[in-house]
C-alpha cells in the first residue's frame, strides 16, 4: 500500500465513517450487522492500492460504510448493492448529504453482473443461513479482479477452499475483533465479540 499518496489519515476516515447511520431495523434472516468504523477504515486503508482510481463494488452494502469510504479514498466509481430498499435509501441520503456520488442499487447480489476492478464486502456470516456467504464469494469472484471479503475466523478453511474452487487465490489475511450489540431476541449478551478474518483474494481463473 502506498501511504505516500494518501491525503487522509486513517483516524480521519474512521471519524467520518462513524457518522454513517446504523441499520435502523436489522433483519436476522439477512444477518444485517453494521461494520464497526474502526474495522471498516482499516480494511479500506489496506485496500487503498485497489481503490484509488478504480471501479469498486460493495456487495451487501447496508447503509454504505464501505461504499462511502471507498469514494472518500478516491475510487473512480462506486456501486453499492443491497436487497433491502430501506438501507439503500439511508445510504443514498447520507452520501448525498456529504456530497459523495455513489450509485446505489436495490438488487439481489445473485442478479448483479457488472464487472469492476475491486469488490469490498462484509457478507452474511452464515450463522442463520448456512454458507450464505458463499453466494457473495461466488459473485465477487465473477465480477471483480481483486476481492476484500470479511468472514468469521472459524470458517477460514471453508472460505479458502471456496475461493480456490472458484478460481481465486488468497494473498493476504488479517484478523479483527468484531463487536455486535444486542440486536435480536436470540442474542444473550448486551455485546458479543467475534473473531473475523479479512481475506484479500486475487482472481486467477
Amino acid at each position: 500500500m502506498c501511504l505516500m499518496k494518501l491525503k487522509m489519515k486513517k483516524k480521519e476516515l474512521e471519524m467520518l465513517l462513524q457518522k454513517i447511520p446504523d441499520i435502523p431495523d436489522p433483519s436476522s434472516a439477512l444477518e444485517q450487522y453494521s461494520t464497526p468504523a474502526n474495522i471498516a477504515s482499516d480494511i479500506l486503508f489496506n485496500a487503498y492500492q485497489d481503490i484509488a482510481g478504480k471501479n469498486v463494488v460493495d456487495l451487501g452494502c447496508g447503509t454504505g460504510i464501505f461504499s462511502a469510504g471507498a469514494k472518500l479514498l478516491g475510487a473512480k466509481n462506486v456501486i453499492g448493492v443491497d436487497i433491502d430498499k430501506n438501507v439503500i435509501d439511508i445510504a443514498k441520503k447520507y452520501s448525498e448529504k456529504i456530497g459523495l456520488k455513489i450509485d446505489y442499487r436495490v438488487t439481489d447480489v445473485k442478479d448483479f453482473d457488472e464487472k469492476c476492478d475491486t469488490v469490498i464486502q462484509n457478507p452474511p456470516f452464515g450463522s442463520q443461513n448456512r454458507h450464505a456467504d458463499r453466494i457473495f464469494i461466488k459473485k465477487a469472484l465473477e465480477i471483480g479482479s481483486v476481492v476484500y471479503t470479511l468472514h468469521l475466523s472459524k470458517t477460514e478453511d471453508f472460505v479458502r477452499k471456496t475461493v480456490e474452487k472458484l478460481g481465486g487465490r488468497v494473498v493476504f489475511e488479517k484478523k479483527y475483533k468484531f463487536q455486535i450489540r444486542h440486536t435480536f431476541n436470540f442474542h444473550k449478551k448486551e455485546k458479543a465479540e467475534f473473531e473475523v478474518t479479512l481475506f484479500k483474494v486475487k482472481v486467477i481463473k
